[in-house]
């Protein structure tokens, strides 16, 4: 005779009762599932720590110690407190060389952003196998690397063999053979600022084509339909739309041109007459020539608190724009 099988309510836990071990089992599933993350960024965190953050705490420690040759050879610095940087905040060099280096900046992130707005523009209108050997072209000049372009404006600016010269003198301008660029202040730091831009473009361009690909056409098209122009759609479309983007790169840009150091250094280690002397040259200069090296310290700590005041104030305007939004 068959008999009938347990009611349900038997197996099921009284009301109240704690969870059995196999509703208790997947909780060290779940620690580490959320511990694994960090772990897998952990060997990128310790290298970046050890690469940026150790370099930084022990110049800014070097900043507050007499710190020369003879304490880099046989040890024993002294603690010498804010004396490196009131040597260094009261000579008129350093004011001359911070001018310089802003305006620099100034100069060359205008140019870039200016540049590679209008480039990022004319690849939105492009078709797309014009497109695209434009593109090719941005990608291999960023993927140049910085000494291999800096040597191939020294080439191009040479004083008897550059091309620079022959195709002046060729369109006339015959006051240009055999003219030493490198030997004038105004000519080298224009020279710089060419390099510079010219590295420097595709990056903006291409992020910006790419921030431009995500606006939507029906904004061009009712822009087009209220009658607005080109300068108009990209005041009141364009850039409103893009201008997180715009803020991002403008910071970027302020960054690679306020430490730009190898192109400075390999054209004209800061000369003619430190006509391109600027932070980081005039740093280096004090700490390898002058082997003052508390000095350069607190020089370097120095450039690093003006571009973190200059970054937070265009990050700080970026939020307060965004939240105006």
């Amino acid at each position: 005779m068959l008999t009938a099988p347990p009611a349900a309510s038997s197996r099921a836990p009284a009301a109240g009762a704690p969870p059995g071990p196999s509703a208790r089992r997947p909780r060290p599933r779940r620690i580490a599932a959320a511990v694994w993350p960090y772990l897998l960024i952990a060997p990128t965190v310790l290298g970046a720590a050890f690469l940026l953050a150790y370099p930084l705490v022990r110049n800014t420690v070097m900043s507050f110690q007499h710190f020369g040759l003879g304490e880099l050879i046989r040890g024993g610095a002294t603690w010498v407190g804010f004396a490196n940087y009131r040597t260094v905040l009261s000579d008129p060099e350093f004011w001359t060389v911070v001018r310089r280096t802003l305006w620099w900046t100034a100069l060359n992130v205008a140019l870039i952003m200016l540049l590679g707005t209008l480039i990022a523009l004319m690849l939105a209108r492009l078709g797309r196998r014009m497109r695209l050997a434009v593109m090719s072209a941005l990608v291999l000049t960023w993927a140049t690397p910085v000494i291999a372009a800096t040597t191939i404006f020294q080439w191009l600016f040479q004083s008897r063999f550059g091309v620079v010269n022959w195709l002046l003198v060729r369109l006339g301008f015959t006051s240009y053979r055999d003219y030493t660029w490198f030997a004038h202040g105004g000519s080298t730091f224009g020279i710089l600022v060419a390099l510079v831009v010219w590295q420097s473009v595709p990056f903006a361009a291409l992020t910006l084509y790419g921030g431009l690909t995500t606006v939507p056409a029906e904004l061009y098209e009712s822009a087009r339909i209220d009658g607005a122009g080109g300068w108009q759609t990209f005041r009141m479309v364009t850039f409103p739309m893009l201008r997180p983007l715009f803020a991002l790169i403008t910071s970027l840009e302020v960054i690679w041109c306020f430490k730009c150091f190898s192109q400075i250094w390999v054209i004209s280690q800061g000369g003619p007459n430190s006509a391109t002397t600027t932070l980081p040259i005039y740093a280096f200069q004090i700490a390898q020539s002058l082997h003052k090296y508390d000095l350069g310290s607190a020089v370097s700590t120095l450039t690093v608190l003006i571009l973190l005041g200059a970054l937070v104030f265009n990050l700080r305007r970026m939020f307060r724009q965004e939240g105006a939004l």
